[in-house]
This record gives C-alpha cells, structure tokens and sequence, in this order.
C-alpha cells in the first residue's frame, strides 16, 4: 500500500469542492463538502490562497491562476498531440517530413514536425526564427506578413548568405515575395540546408500566419511538386485540427 499524504489529499478535496461553484463558495460549505473540520480547512484554504490556487473575493473562496495553468497545461498538451497526429497523417500521406510554423510575437515558431527514421527532417543546424529569409517556412511566413511587420523582422535578422544558393540581399527577397500568388507554395532549392529542397504552402489560421511544409532530399527533388500539391489537397480535412496550435 503506497503511502498517501493526508493534508496533500484535503487539500485537493477542498480544491474540487471550491471548482464545483463558478460563483465561489464560503469556508463552511467548502469545509463541510471536503468532509472536513472547519479549523483544518481554514488553514487549507489560507495556504491555497497564498499559494494562488484559490483566492478570496466578497467573503467566498474561487479557484486562483495557478489552478488554472494546471487545468490549462493539460488542454495544452492534448492540444499539441492533436497536431502531433495531424502532421503525422500528412506525413504518411505524402511520404515526406511534414512541418508546422506560425509567426508569434514577431518570431518564426515550429510547432511541430513529424519525420521517420527512413526520411528524417532537415536538421536545424542554423536558428530557424533568424533564417526565415532563407527557408521555405520563413519565406510563406513574412509572405503573409505586411511590410510593417516584414521590415521589423529583417532589422532583428538582417538578410545574409547561410549558402552558396540562400538569396543574397534584401531587394532580391522582397521582389520574390512580392511575386507569390496569395496561396501559391514558396519553394526553395538548398537555401537554408545543402543537399535538402523544401515547399511551403500558407495556411488560414485567423489572424495568425501560418504555414506547413514538407522537405526532400536533393536527389528526389523531381517529386518536390507533386508532394506539395499532394499536401495541398490533404490538409483541408484536418485544418481545424491544426488551428489549435495557435494558442500553444
């Protein structure tokens, strides 16, 4: 029989008893719920409060913050395996690593990626949210952006040559993203990795911009479009699922 800690379990109790109110509750009817000795749960009730899983208004105890980022780290953590699968599917369906971005608080954000060990994901071997002028994850991210938000990023990570192939200045950039059709993928050949060729398709997320996106080696370059298209065409089913990255 494991041992069990008993002020820990009252206190839970009288944490249950206090979210089953929305409105709160006094001490005596949350003491008297919990099955507890109003002293006892006094002194419960002062230490939640200080510790911020409950706090005191009008003379009724109501849960505090810190119970909810309890409650919100699980919906956070459903949420980010709801995308995990999701990406998982599209992987499986196009037969590529698949990748998840949202631009945030004026950063590049990979959510998520999912990749197998026979088509593993391009390794991260310069800081994505710094290289967006030279992946295809940035690149239909600031495409979405405007040229407010665009400059703002490029005065935090000035546009530079990662490789022989990224582009070479900000004028070239720009012109570039200027020419992409509204949801047109962005595809870059060896940009930000040598050997690997990458496509990026925006994705409607509110207000938020988005994008998914998959990567192939070089030398199956020549499947690089269907692959894409092939992304296109899957990720409509699934996309609501996806929108719950955003508040990750």
């Amino acid at each position: 029989m494991p041992t069990l800690i008993g002020s820990v379990q009252r206190a839970l109790r009288l944490l249950e008893a206090a979210g089953s109110h929305s409105g709160g509750a006094p001490a005596k009817q949350l003491a008297r719920e919990a099955g507890l000795p109003l002293p006892t749960a006094y002194h419960l009730l002062r230490t939640l409060t200080h510790e911020g899983y409950l706090r005191r208004e009008s003379g009724v105890f109501v849960l505090g913050a810190a119970a909810g980022r309890l409650a919100g780290g699980g919906l956070q953590q459903k949420r980010r395996t709801m995308i995990l699968d999701s990406l998982a599917h599209f992987r499986d369906a196009v037969g590529a690593p698949v990748y998840f971005a949202v631009y945030r608080e004026g950063e590049i954000e990979v959510v998520g990626v999912s990749d197998t060990p026979g088509s593993p994901a391009c390794e991260e071997w310069a800081d994505f949210r710094a290289t967006g002028f030279a992946h295809a994850i940035g690149q239909c991210l600031l495409g979405q952006l405007d040229e407010r938000a665009r400059k703002d990023y490029y005065d935090r990570h000035p546009v530079e040559a990662i490789t022989p192939y990224t582009v070479r200045d900000l004028h070239t950039l720009e012109n570039r993203i200027g020419a992409l059709g509204r949801m047109q993928p962005v595809i870059e050949r060896q940009e930000y990795a040598l050997g690997t060729v990458c496509a990026a398709i925006p994705i409607t997320a509110g207000d938020t911009a988005a994008t998914m996106a998959i990567s192939l080696p070089l030398h199956q370059e020549d499947r690089l479009l269907y692959v894409v298209d092939r992304l296109r065409s899957e990720v409509g089913a699934l996309l609501s699922s996806l929108s719950f990255s955003i508040s990750i």
